[in-house]
């Protein structure tokens, strides 16, 4: 018998009219399957495939696929991300690695001219900056593995939207706007987001035959039909030649058919740490979100943090995620192309060192410390220069899932800028990538371009068990934001004992290794700021909020908590299948 959304949900969602507007919390809690993700579309897609009878990983693949149509700036098949997936009946925690690659033809002078680094913008808004999606590859081997239904039965929700339409909302129309120079390059672009060259208003109707075009030749055709068939082709097409406006110019890229069929995604074991009777688990390079999160817990584990004033405790916080900061951005990146330090980072005892530094004044920069004295083998030579932290561009989505059986899903993913390129495929609707601007456009440094590297990413999706069982999940939008937003939430949650609610609501801090920490508007002249200010914290005034973080909380009671934002970027949504207390 077919059940409904309607009749087994409790479905509480807002729309953010204004990326400043404030409004409730998206709380829900009840048993049976559980989601969160910043659109009500999205979660509807996943209940359904839950009251369908599918697992976590299902209903997620399904949650993700709307989100490519809903939310089509921030993912979709045309980038790439992380999954962390807690496997119930294994007791076991693995990873799906989609990140994007560098094409064959990839080079470390891919984005220097005359020696020097290209413009930031003009890379990002061509073919240039495209890599070979991972998404879709990674989506099959998540439900060949660990699903239970075929893209046929997963897609069908999306198909579903991309074929009706969705209304524009109002920061739909803001984030389109602030995108407009990009969009009017390119004429694909343009045809699907913009009316005679300006943003859509809220309220006007988008249809996206393409996308669903798209997504029909994956269900009928499977993961080749992505990689190998003319869903390729035209990617590069418009990777090599970009389908551009009349009198518009842009970098091409030197993708081909081969860079596709040749994609792989990697199950890689998760990285783990321990953390006041949890287990910690995040993502392995070459997402840089594991490592540092953990290292900085390892660094604040130290500290009572409970005993002693919330001001003090924020300071530690802060000055752990700057020296976590300080060795991310010197060592990290893909693992197939170096040999990171990532046990000596890892190391509880390096923690304990790099404790030792924190002083009762905020300390500015701080220089990257010595982890490989703390690892299994010290012959690793490598000591990169101290460089300034690449640009990255805040625009991503997480969304988070759990089924009846336990299993849970914690899932990140991407087409990095908003918007990524830019470039829409004809024929298909999806916007390209732009993720390997991630990549540092100058070396020496361990994060430089090649041919068929993973740009270092900052995704932090997040899973924590306590004994041996799912205690909650926690994952962010925002580039290295990403990062210092699950640090500061677990913190806010196990040390500062807030709800899950008001650990997400709470302002956001981000110190990554700068002079000065970025705040969300309005912090500055707070009772908070000016206490922080006394340990000699600086502030940098981000323009918007920062992040969009989901999560679930498995209660004691065996009743499991969804929590999305509900002030931040886009539409919160938290569901449960079954009503509880």
């Amino acid at each position: 018998m077919k059940a409904t959304a309607g009749a087994c949900a409790l479905a509480l969602s807002i729309v953010l009219h204004a990326p400043s507007a404030l409004a409730k919390t998206p709380v829900a809690t009840g048993t049976g399957g559980a989601v969160a993700t910043i659109s009500e579309q999205a979660s509807q897609s996943a209940l359904g495939i839950l009251n369908a009878g599918g697992n976590a990983i299902d209903a997620a693949v399904a949650a993700a696929a709307t989100l490519g149509v809903t939310d089509p700036f921030s993912c979709g098949i045309g980038g790439g991300g992380f999954m962390v997936i807690y496997l119930a009946r294994d007791k076991r925690v693995i990873t799906i690695d989609h990140r994007e690659t560098a094409p064959a033809s990839f080079t470390p002078a891919a984005f220097l001219e005359n020696g020097k680094p290209v413009d930031f913008d003009t890379a990002v808004a061509s073919g240039a900056s495209v890599g070979v999606p991972g998404t879709v590859r990674g989506w099959h081997e998540a439900l060949e593995r660990y699903g239970t239904m075929r893209f046929r039965q997963v897609l069908a929700p999306a198909i579903k939207v991309a074929d009706k339409g969705y209304t524009v909302t109002e920061i739909f129309s803001h984030l389109t706007a602030q995108n407009e120079r990009k969009f009017q390059l390119y004429a694909p672009t343009s045809a699907l987001y913009l009316r005679k060259g300006k943003a859509l208003q809220p309220g006007a109707l988008i249809r996206n035959p393409g996308m669903a075009r798209a997504y029909r030749e994956i269900a009928s055709g499977g993961v080749e039909a992505f990689y190998e068939g003319p869903i390729a082709r035209a990617i590069v097409d418009a990777v090599n030649k970009p389908p551009l406006a009349p009198g518009k110019s842009a970098r091409a890229g030197r993708m081909t058919m081969a860079d596709l069929a040749n994609y792989e995604a990697r199950i890689r074991q998760p990285l783990r740490t321990t953390y006041r009777g949890y287990e910690i688990f995040g993502m392995p390079l070459p997402s840089s979100g594991g490592a540092t999160v953990a290292q900085a817990l390892n660094i604040l584990e130290g500290f009572d943090l409970k005993g002693m004033p919330r001001a003090r405790a924020e300071h530690l916080y802060l000055e752990a995620s700057r020296l976590a900061f300080a060795d991310r951005n010197a060592y990290l990146a893909d693992p197939e192309y170096i040999d990171a330090p990532v046990a000596g980072i890892l190391s509880k005892e390096y923690a304990a060192q790099r404790r030792s530094l924190i002083g009762a004044q905020a300390a500015r920069k701080v220089s990257a410390g010595d982890p490989y004295s703390y690892q299994n083998d010290q012959s690793v030579p490598l000591r990169p220069p101290a460089v300034k932290m690449q640009r990255e561009n805040a625009h991503t989505t997480h969304l988070t899932v759990s089924d009846k059986d336990g299993n849970v899903v914690s899932y990140t993913f991407t087409i990095e800028s908003w918007g990524g390129s830019g470039i829409v495929v004809p024929g298909y609707g999806f916007l390209l990538n732009n993720e390997l601007t991630d990549f540092d456009f100058s070396g020496p440094h361990p994060n430089v371009p090649e041919a068929g590297k993973r740009p270092r990413s900052s995704m932090a999706p997040t899973i924590a068990l306590k004994d041996g069982k799912p205690a909650f999940t926690i994952g962010s939008p925002g580039g290295s934001t990403i990062i210092t937003t699950v640090l500061q939430t677990i913190f806010n949650y196990i040390d500062l004992g807030m709800p899950m609610d008001q650990a997400l609501d709470a302002p956001r801090l981000s110190e990554c290794n700068c002079e000065a920490t970025s705040i969300e508007p309005g912090f500055a002249g707070s009772e908070q700021a000016r206490a922080l200010e006394k340990f000699g914290h600086r502030w940098d005034a981000a323009v918007e909020e920062i992040g969009a973080a989901n999560a679930l909380v498995f209660n004691p009671d065996g009743t499991v908590t969804a929590v999305s934002e509900g002030k931040r970027h886009g539409v919160g949504s938290a569901l449960v299948q079954r009503r509880g207390h």
